[in-house]
Order: structure tokens, then sequence, then C-alpha cells
């Protein structure tokens, strides 16, 4: 169900970095302090084992965040870099002729979350956290002829914003409390 068959040049859409960054700071923020604070107090898990937990997290945390959504003339693409065993997570394709409706559904914390629905009727989630949402709307809207005016991100760039300063307190209270466990280990 092609609405316009003007040809647009292949659109790659990442993840907004607002968002990349926000989230890995606050996994950093949570995580790092514990090798630390196992150290001092003794604690059964090693601070080693930790570390080697941090990495990994990280690591798949990272992978998750390069979710990459491609629109062309054919239709739409959520993809990973090579290097994200497709395991761990896998994405989808769907042709422009395939989408039927763009269904919206409500969440279990009261916001709004959008999915494609096919003509054999799947069921595929509208990415909404990516850098330039307004124009992967628009494209969508073009190649679908499917009326896309209410569809907003999931969460508004403030609520980010909001959630990485206080990250960043985190992070100096990490530091503080990293401080505060390596001079008390100095100490024993």
């Amino acid at each position: 169900m092609t609405a316009n068959s003007a040809n647009i040049p292949p659109s790659i859409f990442r993840l907004s970095p607002l968002i990349r960054i926000t989230l890995l700071s606050l996994y950093i923020a949570l995580t790092i302090p514990l090798p630390f604070l196992s150290q001092v107090t003794a604690a059964p898990v090693p601070p080693e084992l930790l570390w080697i937990g941090i990495g990994i997290g990280l690591v798949a945390l990272y992978a998750v965040l390069t979710e990459q959504v491609i629109v062309d003339d054919q239709g739409i693409q959520v993809t990973y870099p090579a290097w994200v065993p497709r395991f761990f997570r896998k994405g989808w394709s769907l042709p422009w002729s395939q989408v039927k409706e763009l269904k919206p559904r409500s969440t279990g914390q009261g916001g709004l979350v959008y999915y494609f629905l096919s003509q054999d009727g799947k069921a595929y989630l509208l990415p909404m956290r990516v850098a330039g949402f307004a124009r992967f709307v628009q494209i969508v809207e073009a190649k679908t002829g499917i009326d896309t005016t209410d569809v907003r991100p999931l969460a508004q760039p403030w609520m980010y914003l909001i959630l990485l300063v206080f990250t960043l307190l985190l992070l100096l209270v990490d530091g503080w409390a990293i401080a505060t466990a390596l001079t008390t280990a100095q100490l024993t």
C-alpha cells in the first residue's frame, strides 16, 4: 500500500545520542562502586568477578543501544551491527507494501507506543527513540499513506536530560563513595 512511489535515498536513523549517553552513564553510575564496596566490606563476591560482570553488562547494553533503523523505497528495517549476535538482538524488516496500519497501544507506565500491523497480522514495534524522529515519521507517512500527525516519541528529550542530570549527581556521590572505600581500605 505505497502512497508515494517517489524514490528516496536510504536513510539511517540511529538511537538518539542523548538517550545513549544517559543510559550508558546511568549504568556506569549504578555499577562502578560495587567492586570497591565489595572489597571494603569483604563481601563473598570478589571484586574481580564484579568487574567482569560489569564489563559484560556494559558490552550488552552498548549492543542494545547500537540499533539502527533503515528506511528506503522498499521498506523499513531495524538492524544491529554485525558484531551483535543474532540470538541476542534480532532485527526485522517490513516492506512498505505489507504495512496495513499503525496501531497505538498504551504502556504499563501510561505512555503510548505504536506498532506497524502487516497484511498477515504481525505487529512490529515502531522505533520511537531514534534521532530525527520527525523526519522518520514523515517518511513513514509518505511511503504508507498512514496519517502520523499524532505520533510522538515515547519519551521527550527533557525527560532524558533530567535523568542525565541526576545521573551526573549520582556519579559525584560514586566518586565520594569510591574515595571513601579506598581510604578505608588503606587504613585497614
